[in-house]
């Protein structure tokens, strides 16, 4: 019961710490992710993609997905092609970060308690 209670105050800890760390990079985030989504906006204009399609784009891209089904031909389109694929692994990685760091910050609190 004791383990039980244990795991879930960590766990309570390490959600806490993860929202911290969302709220102080929050705008950072929130910049990366309109960036995401306007570069694909152009890049779907320059396709003659749909709104939709162009946004759909830009996540599956940002995220290195890539399926395959919307590939950009121009040279604009490949160009911001790139510039999504590195503004998704920038906001991959800061995600990552932040969840490192609640981590650590756990970890830490454990050797002191």
């Amino acid at each position: 019961m004791k383990q039980t209670h244990n795991r879930q105050a960590m766990r309570r800890k390490f959600v806490g710490g993860l929202a911290f760390g969302l709220r102080v990079v929050g705008p950072v985030l929130s910049a990366i992710l309109i960036l995401i989504v306007a570069l694909g906006l152009v890049a779907g204009l320059s396709e003659g993609w749909s709104v939709v399609d162009s946004i759909y784009f830009a996540f599956i891209s940002g995220l290195t997905i890539g399926y395959g089904d919307l590939a950009p031909k121009t040279f604009v389109g490949r160009g911001l092609a790139i510039v999504i694929g590195i503004c998704g692994i920038v906001l991959t990685g800061l995600v990552a970060a932040i969840a490192v760091q609640a981590l650590n910050s756990l970890r830490d609190g454990e050797r002191r308690g």
